[in-house]
């Protein structure tokens, strides 16, 4: 993934933090190495405020674990999450039904 591609991508990348969400807690540096397994290059640089960003619209919730500053973040789906994501999930589908309909 390009720098200029990197805004077409996010939104994908939101998607695919909110479903790993729901499927259990999740921290940065862990969904950063399951990105990066689905050929995203991300860093902690644009991942972070990403989370943050999700937690501030309350599609996520954040609790720290541990002591200070080295205390890991640790994020989980709400449900105002789950209901944004099994709406994508529908709009996903019908894109993918698109974007292959002519192969």
């Amino acid at each position: 993934m390009s720098g200029n591609d990197k805004e077409l991508y996010s939104g994908l990348i939101r998607l695919h933090v909110l479903h790993h969400a729901a499927d259990g807690p999740i921290y940065g540096s862990w969904m950063i190495e399951e990105l990066r397994e689905h050929g995203y290059e991300i860093s902690p640089g644009t991942l972070y405020p990403m989370l943050h960003g999700l937690a501030r619209k309350g599609y996520l919730k954040m609790r720290q674990e541990g002591p200070g500053k080295r205390a890991r973040r640790i994020y989980t789906i709400t449900k105002q999450g789950s209901d944004a994501l099994a709406e994508a999930r529908i709009k996903v589908h019908e894109l993918f039904g698109e974007f292959f309909e002519h192969d």
